[in-house]
């Protein structure tokens, strides 16, 4: 039987890419803070460890009961726009967290070691963004991951530690914090409509994402350690079709039967067209057809008013207010 480790796995991909290794066998643990993701969203089996990956000592302690044969690696605060104004925040969660992974996969000899990045590296006007374009990250969220992708390149070529690198993008789907107000559009959307409160949009909202459901990513990512072609290689991995935030916003309001009630605000500094290209990995993994936007947002209707809405939870931390952007101050 495999032993793995998953970090962030009271979080929404986390938890998602938790039970899909709980299916296939493995002896999974998982690790989370709880500062984002909720003990109910740890899959029953987990043996879970409450702590946070910056904590050295704490990961150091993680192999106490034995190697892991894989490690994957989910935890990470994820808030591309938000990441201008919590930089150290964001170097401390998204990098050092990162390498303290990296340091015990290596002494321990880890078979494998996947990581979740973001096409939040690509930056603005390179789309389709393709696996082979020159990152070139606007936000400190993006520098980060990228410094990891660079990490794990340099720890493999010295240490020889196997990686399989995924961008994903936009993910939406069950379990995801819709009381997050600076990530996560559908979920937020979907808080804002089930409050009664307009939806809110920064800009026009032609600006275009390829959303993709959970089902589309978490299989993929659980399943990759078995399948060797996979090794040191990075690999987008979502949904192909991009849409305007105005038409998410209109077919979340169909979803719950509901006419758009929209506002727009002060247009913020922010990539204007993300989309990927997912040749690379059709050609790797058993690739099934995307979920349809509407049927995804269904599916997550459907769980979110199982729950309720939810108070908006603010980052108190703000470590750089100038030109935060007004509704984030609120």
């Amino acid at each position: 039987m495999q032993r793995v480790l998953v970090t962030g796995v009271a979080g929404f991909i986390g938890s998602h890419v938790a039970d899909h290794c709980l299916k296939m066998g493995f002896d999974v643990t998982g690790v989370d803070d709880l500062s984002g993701g909720v003990i109910e969203n740890v899959p029953e089996g987990v043996d879970f460890r409450k702590g946070s990956v910056v904590d050295t000592d704490f990961v150091q302690g993680l192999w106490l009961d034995g190697e892991f044969d894989f490690v994957y690696h989910l935890a990470a605060y994820a808030a591309e726009g938000l990441s201008h104004f919590i930089r150290r925040y964001n170097y401390e969660n998204n990098l050092i967290g990162s390498i303290n992974l990296i340091n015990q996969s290596v002494l321990h000899n880890v078979k494998c070691f996947v990581f979740t990045s973001s096409i939040a590296v690509y930056g603005t006007n390179q789309t389709p963004m393709i696996e082979d374009m020159v990152p070139k990250p606007e936000d400190p969220y993006g520098i980060a991951k990228y410094a990891v992708e660079l990490d794990l390149a340099a720890a493999q070529h010295m240490f020889c530690l196997p990686y399989i690198i995924f961008r994903p993008h936009n993910v939406y789907g069950e379990r995801q914090n819709i009381a997050d107000k600076y990530r996560n559009v559908i979920g937020i959307f979907m808080n804002q409509v089930m409050s009664g409160k307009p939806m809110t949009i920064f800009g026009d909202g032609l600006q275009t994402r390829a959303f993709s459901h959970i089902d589309d990513v978490a299989p993929i990512i659980s399943r990759a350690p078995l399948v060797k072609e996979a090794y040191n290689q990075v690999f987008n991995v979502g949904a192909d079709e991009p849409y305007t935030v105005l038409s998410l916003a209109q077919e979340v309001a169909c979803a719950f039967s509901f006419e758009p009630n929209i506002v727009h605000l002060k247009a913020r500094d922010e990539v204007v067209h993300a989309f990927a290209s997912h040749e690379r990995a059709r050609q790797v993994f058993d690739f099934s057809a995307p979920i349809p936007l509407s049927e995804g947002i269904n599916r997550m209707t459907e769980w979110v008013k199982k729950s309720g809405p939810m108070q908006p939870v603010r980052f108190n931390n703000i470590e750089v207010p100038i030109n935060l952007p007004p509704s984030w101050k609120e």
